[in-house]
């Protein structure tokens, strides 16, 4: 059975990570699967396929995924590539990129909103000089030489 179980692997885009309540992550989070929040996150999520966040879900920084189900709060950039609920519990504030978007009657939306075809593309553009920026001096020396 245990040989089973290790040969039963799990592809990394099904896979469902769960922040509970009353848990606190401190720190960026990255994934190729699934994000539920239900407690809070101070800094920045990357997930590959969605990201849910409850009704007592708090991320105070910016997201990007795929699609986005949006119960709590948010405060930061949020990036749906492909499709953004926001329910009647959520309260963002900040600015939201996506292609599709569902307001349920009661969201509160702050902030600024880009949407279609190419609404994620220019929201992906400020997450790569945060990449660039912690790879130091490579990147001012490649910009200078191109010029």
């Amino acid at each position: 059975m245990a040989r089973d179980r290790e040969n039963n692997q799990t592809s990394p885009e099904s896979v469902i990570s769960i922040i509970g309540p009353g848990m606190t992550i401190v720190g960026d989070c990255e994934t190729d699967g699934t994000v539920r929040i239900e407690g809070s996150v101070e800094g920045s999520i990357k997930a590959g396929k969605a990201i849910v966040i409850g009704k007592q879900g708090v991320v105070t920084g910016d997201i990007s995924t795929q699609d986005a189900v949006i119960s709590g709060r948010v405060e930061g950039t949020l990036v749906a590539a492909s499709r953004l609920e926001l329910q009647a519990s959520c309260h963002i504030e900040g600015e939201v990129h996506t292609r599709r978007m569902q307001l349920e009657e009661g969201a509160v939306l702050n902030g600024s909103v880009h949407m279609g075809a190419d609404a994620p593309k220019v929201a992906a553009k400020p997450s790569s000089p945060d990449r660039s920026a912690s790879q130091g001096p490579r990147e001012p020396a490649a910009a200078g030489s191109g010029r």
